[in-house]
């Protein structure tokens, strides 16, 4: 793959390269010349079939991580948390010490300690940080889900963006089984604070606990918003809503 430098720019194919653009810029790429039909039968390419059953399980985890809590998602990404998550998911699955290669899988990988600290902390978007938003301590009641942040002062503990009248937290409780592809997730309240001197403890608290088996994610959610004529509007889009996994057991 190269990029397109220079003044004219060419989307398509053109003999053997393809032009494309990208939001990194204009790129081209050249056709490859080895069939579809001999990758999945040629011994020769007995690799290149195992490293893509392993991606393709991986962005499988990824796509029922993002399914769980696609409400949220909707408000607090950037448009490249697809690739990203399936790569956190492709480094857990290198974890699995136990399967053979082109079946190691993202369910053995996620049972270790490593694999646990690899997810927590994922931020789903990379232009708003949780840990560079919320600058007050939070903890997390694995047992139930509740998230706790003592004496919130919102116009010091928190780095709002200008324009910002108001903001939202809210967190979520899921189970989620790679193996099975299964998922169960309950959300908490909405807390809707102005960003003033005001000090408020902060309870989040799911509406249940959630069933099944699977790793169990913890998430928090920042959204702010410019109030006007007693109406709250999502600030830029939501371009600086955060949301992270904020504990993995």
């Amino acid at each position: 793959m190269a990029r397109l430098n220079g003044i004219l720019k060419i989307e398509g194919t053109l003999q053997d390269m393809t032009f494309y653009k990208t939001q990194d810029g204009h790129l081209v790429k050249t056709k490859s010349g080895v069939s579809a039909d001999r990758i999945a039968n040629d011994p020769a390419f007995a690799r290149t079939r195992e490293n893509g059953s392993e991606f393709g399980a991986s962005a499988t985890a990824g796509k029922l991580l993002r399914d769980a809590v696609r409400n949220m998602i909707t408000t607090a990404s950037d448009n490249r948390v697809t690739s990203r998550l399936t790569q956190i998911m492709s480094q857990i699955k290198n974890l699995d010490t136990t399967s053979a290669r082109g079946e190691r899988s993202v369910d053995v990988g996620i049972a270790t300690p490593e694999g646990k600290a690899l997810l927590k902390d994922f931020n789903f978007n990379d232009k708003a940080i949780l840990g560079a938003i919320l600058y007050k301590p939070y903890t997390v009641t694995t047992s139930t889900g509740v998230i706790n942040i003592a004496n919130l002062v919102p116009a010091l503990d928190i780095a709002a963006p200008s324009g910002t009248t108001h903001m939202s937290l809210k967190g979520a409780f899921a189970i989620v089984d790679f193996d099975l592809g299964t998922s169960d997730v309950k959300f908490t309240n909405v807390e809707n604070l102005p960003v003033d001197n005001t000090s408020t403890s902060v309870v989040l608290t799911p509406t249940a606990v959630p069933t099944g088996t699977g790793t169990k994610l913890y998430f928090l959610q920042i959204e702010f918003f410019q109030e006007v004529n007693s109406v709250q509007y999502p600030l830029n889009n939501g371009a600086y809503n955060a949301l992270a996994i904020v504990e993995v057991i």
